[in-house]
């Protein structure tokens, strides 16, 4: 339209502007918003505005809607601005009167806040268990290469003898870090907002503790303006989670992409997870894991653009929020498949053997060669000098038979330990 135009815009593209994608991204929420309601209703029979028979009918209506949705078969047309509006269609349709009662007590703001947070319960739950799948292949890997040698790297330059064992098993470790910040999500999204109708409350005396049990919420978010201002952090904290998770998926495809490479040559996988040039028939391209590493490099925006959305809201309900449904549902949807197909590529990694006999990384023994010195009575700063004259003058000799034992080294990985720490945060999660 031009700017000079004094034509009125055309009401339906004002109203599919208001709406924008959000029939598509409820598609997602159908089932937590029958579920929520549901709860609802049972709580509306305990303080008398539905009785037993009338809430069974409405329930019985709203449990076949569920089945719809996880059976693919429910459909939101273009005439229904939200899933909220379609649902309680069907519930008056069917029900009659009934049905238009059923939005007694809340407000559309708390029925989508409950509906997202059962939502992000479940997916945050999925993402956890995925990312424990991936967790067991990279212990398995590790004990299965914790005897082969590898270089190990600062500042891109070979510094000191690493392992396999001792590669794989710190991103398994790293990857508990992100499930406890999964569980910090989960705290703040397991608080049910039910109830805080448009963030004012009602005049209705509903019975909040009720459908907090009934929704298996671990606990209520007494303050009904809380309620509404929590959709800012609900959507940050689980964008962190998912941010942290690519963080450690992109680092560890960059090692991949980089360790497959001519000039290093540590790892290699089959010929199916790789890809070929149209020009150059030699080439072994690892575009799975650059398309993970660029696609999680854009996932550890999501914080940053729920930030932003969200900067300038003052207390209450904006509509500027329903933005952010799409960014979360898109992220979620993103790092579950990351991780699976990480986690079924990792395990077909071929490792290449005996890497540290190449004298080019005699230098990185460096460091157990001054042990030895400090072993007979020499001082470490001594010891450093006289080996790095050594190393000038080219007479050093490396000492290839290392032995490190202490906790964490690649002599003692701590496999056991490791996993016991990832079972203590599954735990505390579940509690």
């Amino acid at each position: 339209m031009k700017m000079w135009n004094k034509k009125s815009l055309d009401q339906s593209k004002l109203d599919e502007f208001i709406v924008g994608k959000d029939r598509y991204y409820d598609l997602f929420l159908t089932q937590y918003d029958c579920k929520a309601s549901i709860a609802h209703v049972k709580m509306l029979e305990k303080i008398g505005v539905y009785n037993k028979g009338e809430s069974k009918k409405v329930i019985s209506e709203l449990q076949k809607i569920i089945v719809d949705s996880k059976n693919g078969n429910f459909i939101l047309e273009d005439k229904f601005e939200d899933i909220h509006s379609k649902i309680e269609f069907i519930i008056t349709k069917k029900c009659g009167d009934l049905g238009k009662k059923i939005h007694t007590g809340r407000s559309r703001n708390d029925q989508v806040l409950v509906a997202i947070q059962l939502y992000l319960k479940k997916e945050l739950n999925e993402i956890k268990y995925l990312t424990k799948d991936l967790f067991d292949v990279l212990l398995d890997l590790a004990l299965i290469n914790k005897n082969n040698l590898m270089p190990g790297y600062s500042h891109f330059q070979s510094a000191m003898p690493s392992s396999f064992g001792l590669w794989f098993s710190a991103y398994a470790e790293s990857l508990i870090d992100d499930i406890e910040i999964i569980n910090s999500a989960f705290f703040i999204v397991d608080q049910n907002p039910l109830g805080s109708a448009a963030g004012y409350g009602s005049s209705i005396p509903i019975d909040r503790l009720q459908t907090t049990k009934d929704l298996e919420f671990n606990e209520l978010k007494y303050n009904s303006l809380s309620s509404q201002m929590s959709r800012e952090k609900i959507g940050i904290s689980t964008s962190n989670a998912i941010s942290s998770l690519a963080n450690t998926l992109s680092r560890f495809s960059t090692d991949i992409c980089l360790y497959m490479s001519q000039e290093f040559n540590f790892i290699s996988f089959p010929n199916e997870l790789t890809t070929g040039s149209s020009i150059m028939p030699h080439k072994k391209n690892p575009d799975i894991f650059e398309i993970i590493r660029g696609r999680c490099n854009i996932l550890k925006n999501l914080p940053s653009k729920l930030n932003i959305l969200s900067s300038n809201l003052p207390s209450g309900y904006h509509r500027d929020m329903q933005l952010s449904k799409e960014i979360i549902i898109d992220g979620i949807l993103e790092i579950k498949e990351h991780l699976k197909i990480f986690a079924e590529c990792i395990k077909k990694i071929k490792i290449r053997k005996n890497i540290l006999n190449d004298s080019k990384y005699d230098h990185i023994f460096s460091v157990d060669t001054i042990n030895k010195y400090l072993q007979n009575g020499i001082p470490f700063r001594d010891a450093y000098h006289m080996l790095k004259d050594d190393i000038k003058k080219k007479k050093y000799k490396p000492l290839k038979k290392i032995k490190h034992t202490h906790i964490g080294s690649t002599g003692n990985l701590c496999l056991d330990k490791i996993k016991k720490k990832m079972e203590n945060t599954l735990i505390k999660s579940d509690e």
